[in-house]
């Protein structure tokens, strides 16, 4: 069978530049589809290609033109829904492929895809109902297949639902041959580094309310054999910076230690940027030390807010004071921090003035902001559902209040833009 798996290209749309011609001051980051890469060496046997519409735009047509795929994945983040379902569209009428969508707004929303445009919906992690769904395929077979839903416009989807793992493991490396013609778009500007990314963990142990990584499986945190994340490192020998693919790096730290004493053994001499939460860092200094000492350079935390009752608003399960300790700690050991920080809908003038002190005051070498989002299928939709304003998904790119804002609207943006200003200035990367 021939596959071709797409990556959508770069989406959304932006309200403080429709409206009021504010320059939001985006950024995109363009990093290798993996979760693609990871679907393509569960089907060995059949021939894959693989499209990323953003780091090749106009590459769609010709690729499906000239590859004659038998089947078309997709997959979406939420603001990305809208143009997968154009795109499918495209494929529909151009070609007689079975069309296949998943991805995180697939697992969240997945009535959202009950659409002619396509035939199937992947609800949750992929790597073992994909390559069952294509053998099914192939053989015929009417029998379901978990975490597959077929198509049935009109009617409400039914699935099976997978069974959850305990444990996650891929017997192939992720197919970054796929990716190579793409790989010197694959960087990263405030670190001047060309990326690569192996994941190590999929899901989070942590329920925050705004936060839709729980939709992919159940809820569940599934670390990867350490022994597969090593050899998945060795394939990407000539990219010297990696991205941990991981909500909470640190989470386990037993392995973390483990996983940073077989870097080391193995000789591997990379530099890293992961993830971890400023309560890992307090509690165990000395393995970010030892991570130091192999290669971590920077560390990507979400502080999210700096007081306590937000946070606890947020279900974070931390608080102000240890994520001022973190940043002291993480400082003196010359781990550069990525901090995220999320601007709440309900944001006065001296909740901006607060935060804009809070940055300019802490060592956080490069700040992020995004604006409180209601995502589909995360506690916070159910919560807000009813005070949503905005149901245009290209609009929920965690830039735009979908919601109504405490001021008005237009100086809630306008704010929004000098913050983000300040941290462009603030970034010491």
């Amino acid at each position: 069978m021939k596959i071709l798996l797409v990556n959508p290209p770069n989406s959304g749309r932006s309200i403080p530049e429709e409206r009021y011609g504010i320059d939001s001051l985006k950024q995109i980051f363009r990093s290798e589809p993996l979760a693609l890469e990871v679907l393509a060496a569960t089907v060995p046997k059949h021939e894959v290609a693989l499209v990323d519409l953003k780091a090749a735009p106009d590459q769609f047509d010709e690729t499906l033109h000239r590859f004659q795929p038998d089947l078309v994945g997709f997959t979406a983040m939420t603001c990305e829904a809208n143009r997968v379902i154009e795109l499918a569209r495209q494929v529909r009428e151009q070609s007689a492929a079975t069309i296949v969508v998943g991805g995180i707004h697939a697992s969240n929303a997945p009535e959202d895809f009950n659409r002619p445009e396509f035939d199937y919906v992947a609800i949750g992690l992929g790597h073992e109902s994909f390559p069952e769904l294509i053998q099914a395929l192939e053989q015929q077979s009417t029998t379901a297949v978990a975490g597959i839903a077929a198509v049935m416009p009109g009617k409400a989807l039914q699935w099976k639902p997978r069974q959850p793992s305990d444990r996650y493991s891929l017997q192939r490396s992720p197919r970054y041959d796929l990716t190579a013609v793409y790989r010197d778009a694959y960087f990263l500007p405030k670190l001047n580094v060309q990326l690569g990314c192996v994941v190590t963990a999929y899901g989070c142990p942590y329920q925050c309310h705004f936060c839709s990584i729980a939709g992919q499986n159940s809820g569940r945190y599934l670390n990867l054999d350490t022994d597969q994340i090593i050899r998945d490192l060795q394939q990407l020998e000539d990219i010297p910076f990696i991205r941990l693919v991981d909500a909470n790096s640190f989470g386990n730290p037993r392995r973390a230690q483990q996983l940073a004493d077989q870097i080391a053994a193995a000789g591997l001499r990379k530099q890293f940027l992961a993830d971890a939460r400023a309560d890992s860092v307090v509690r165990h200094p000395g393995l970010f030390e030892q991570w130091r000492n192999i290669g971590l350079r920077s560390l990507v935390i979400g502080f999210e807010e700096i007081s306590d009752r937000r946070l606890n608003r947020m279900n974070k399960q931390g608080n102000a004071a240890v994520n001022e300790q973190a940043l002291n700690i993480l400082r003196d050991m010359g781990i550069t921090v990525v901090g995220d920080f999320i601007v709440d809908t309900d944001y006065e003038d001296q909740d901006f003035d607060q935060l804009e002190r809070y940055i300019v005051d802490h060592p956080i070498n490069l700040p992020m902001l995004t604006i409180m989002t209601p995502l589909p299928g995360t506690p916070l939709y159910a919560q807000m559902r009813g005070a949503i304003t905005e149901h245009n998904l290209d609009y929920y790119t965690l830039t735009n209040a979908v919601v109504k804002t405490a001021m008005p609207e237009q100086q809630f943006y306008t704010r929004y833009a000098d913050l983000l200003r300040t941290c462009h200035a603030q970034a010491r990367i």
